[in-house]
């Protein structure tokens, strides 16, 4: 009897592993399969956010800045990428998430903290940490509306990290192009370390506020468009290809303060329109 009832448990036990191993090689790793195109501008990102970082401990501003640039364009091309080859998955999504947080939370941040906001003690790093601390809660709250309905695709909810992490970037950028390093000070006054220090808080706060900036995602790229649009692409081009850091420092500043300029113009709307009970 008790033979019989070990052969027994014997056997279900060899039928409970043949089960189990039957899904992972069929439907297992193909659920955990990893999309080598879209990964690969990833992991390209990260590793420009890695490069900016090792670029700012030694002192080489310009080479860092440039880099959170790339990681921008990357971090743009992988998601379009994705959609456009059908290879969009969670992994994707998470390891995304998680080298924009390396390459627009992290990196900016050590790059004002060594340019400029070191001498300032607990101040400085207060200000890198709060701009860190916004960058990681952007992403979270981004990736917790990826499913929402109701959400309206044309706009973002607060500023984007990466436009945050160029808004930086830039700044440190432009301030090298004019030899400007971030302890200078100017007519006794600017000291050029407060400036940095109120634009990274701009940045971090900007990040995690309820303020809408344009997202892009309404454009597609397979309909035809009218001939000024290629001729002020081609115009962009040029004005970038002439002066990089005064440029795209332009263009970070007015697409940070679009989302505040969008919300006083609709609290000036919402006063305009009259009530119901009116």
């Amino acid at each position: 009897m008790i033979s019989l009832l070990t052969e027994s448990l014997i056997m279900v036990e060899k039928l409970a592993r043949t089960r189990s191993k039957k899904p992972l090689l069929e439907g297992g790793l193909k659920e955990r399969g990893i999309y080598l195109l879209p990964n690969l501008f990833t992991s390209a990102a990260l590793f420009a956010g890695f490069f900016a970082i090792v670029q700012s401990m030694n002192e080489r501003f310009e080479l860092a800045a440039i880099a959170i640039f790339i990681a921008m364009v990357l971090d743009g091309l992988d998601g379009r990428v994705a959609r456009m080859t059908n290879t969009q998955s969670a992994f994707g999504a998470e390891y995304d998430s998680l080298s924009d947080m390396v390459s627009f939370g992290v990196a900016p941040a050590l790059i004002l903290y060594v340019w400029a906001l070191k001498p300032l003690g607990k101040l400085g790093w207060i200000a890198a940490f709060i701009y860190c601390a916004c960058a990681a809660l952007r992403l979270a709250r981004f990736n917790t509306k990826l499913d929402d309905e109701h959400q309206d695709k044309r706009f973002f909810q607060g500023l984007p990290s990466p436009a945050a992490a160029a808004l930086l970037a830039g700044f440190v950028w432009v301030s090298y192009e004019y030899g400007v390093s971030g302890r200078d000070i100017f007519f006794g006054i600017l000291q050029w370390k407060w400036m940095a220090w109120g634009i990274t808080v701009f940045a971090g706060v900007s990040m995690v506020s309820d303020m809408r900036f344009y997202s892009g995602k309404d454009i597609n790229l397979k309909e035809s468009v009218p001939f000024f649009v290629i001729l002020g692409i081609m115009l962009a081009f040029v004005l970038i290809s002439y002066s990089p850091p005064e440029v795209l420092f332009f263009v970070m500043i007015v697409y940070a303060l679009s989302g505040y300029v969008l919300w006083v113009r609709d609290r000036f709307k919402a006063k305009k329109t009259p009530s119901v009970g009116e």
